[in-house]
């Protein structure tokens, strides 16, 4: 027999948890389904020297802040890690792992059926908070099927050990091609390869700034704050000093890739040992594809946080399409507040 709840939270990292805080002032029955095996979502995942670009105080959950780190300075992947088990063992919300969402199914009028490696769950209402980290986006370059060497994208890179020694393409602009191109700038033969120069946020500008902006754009518009956004890159240490040693350079990208390397706009061949991919990612959102609910363009209309081809849907986590900066840690608790509030009352009315 299928459980059946209020609502079925598709996914367990830090949007579930911020949801699930404020579910459960509301009495509501919940269930989070998690395909992890532990707690920390899609930072379990993160290289290993990876460090928030935002201080502990800006990238806490709500309820709970994160502790500041013993320097003062930017949390890693370690101690997000670390906070998001204690915050898992402070409120205990109602995990079930792992429990593989296979697709979200119409049920009848009333219900969704969840389809999972556990059987099958009915809610009321889903959330979907499934993040982005399981569809890794990398483009679609003439050639990338010949190509020997190794392709890494920047959600399975893990340190630069493997990479020593060897002729080696970062490819991305954004922060992670930043932190990565700096760490294996120190033992590898590194080119940054960006479609753009990448922009430099002054060092006093970190990730603070960005929320600020991110929201006061979607509350107001384009015009409401300067253009800066979460893809400016902010001078984290590592990146600062790797900006100190001369060799934060980026390139153009290459025209296509060849069996043993690529080729660049010029016409010039070079050969290459590994490509680290750190172009993004897209919501992972292929669970909901039942419901037919994805638009062309890989995402799903949504008012506020409810889609609008099947109100039982609600998105949290994915980007500001679905609220303000809520990808990120506060960003995510922010948005969940006011998500949660919506959606107890779309549930308590009688139509």
């Amino acid at each position: 027999m299928a459980e059946q709840f209020d609502v079925v939270i598709v996914g367990g990292g830090q949007a579930a948890l911020a949801a699930s805080y404020f579910l459960r002032r509301t009495g509501l029955r919940y269930v989070i389904l998690d395909n992890g095996t532990q707690a920390g979502g899609a930072w379990v995942h993160g290289w290993d020297s990876l460090h928030l670009f935002s201080p502990a105080s800006y990238s806490s959950l709500p309820g709970w802040p994160m502790p500041d780190t013993p320097d003062g300075g930017y949390p890693t992947r370690d101690e997000v890690l670390d906070y998001l088990h204690r915050y898992e063992a402070r409120y205990a919300p109602p995990i079930r792992r792992p429990v593989m969402v296979e697709c979200v199914e119409r049920a009848n009028g009333k219900l969704l059926t969840v389809r999972t490696s556990a059987g099958d769950f009915l809610g009321r209402a889903v959330i979907g908070a499934t993040g982005t980290w399981s569809a890794p986006f990398v483009p679609d370059v003439a050639g990338r099927d010949l190509f020997g060497g190794t392709q890494l994208h920047s959600s399975h890179y893990r340190n630069a050990a493997p990479f020593a020694g060897r002729r080696v393409l970062v490819v991305g602009g954004g922060n992670s091609g930043a932190q990565i191109m700096a760490e294996l700038s120190l033992v590898a033969q590194a080119t940054w390869v960006t479609l753009h120069d990448p922009v430099f946020l002054p060092d006093d500008v970190d990730g603070r700034v960005l929320f600020e902006r991110a929201t006061a754009r979607v509350l107001g518009g384009p015009s409401a704050m300067p253009a800066s956004g979460f893809g400016d890159i902010v001078m984290v240490p590592p990146v600062r000093a790797t900006r100190e040693r001369g060799v934060l350079h980026a390139v153009r990208p290459f025209v296509r890739m060849t069996a043993t390397g690529v080729v660049w706009p010029d016409g010039r061949e070079e050969a290459i040992d590994a490509i680290i991919w750190c172009t993004g990612f897209r919501p992972a959102l292929s669970a909901f594809a039942p419901l037919d609910v994805i638009e062309p363009d890989g995402l799903i209309r949504v008012n506020g946080q409810q889609a609008v081809r099947e109100p039982r849907l609600w998105l949290l986590g994915y980007g500001s399409w679905c609220g303000p900066a809520c990808a990120t840690l506060l960003g995510a608790g922010r948005v969940a507040r006011s998500m949660v509030r919506q959606l107890a009352a779309w549930l308590a009315s009688p139509t």
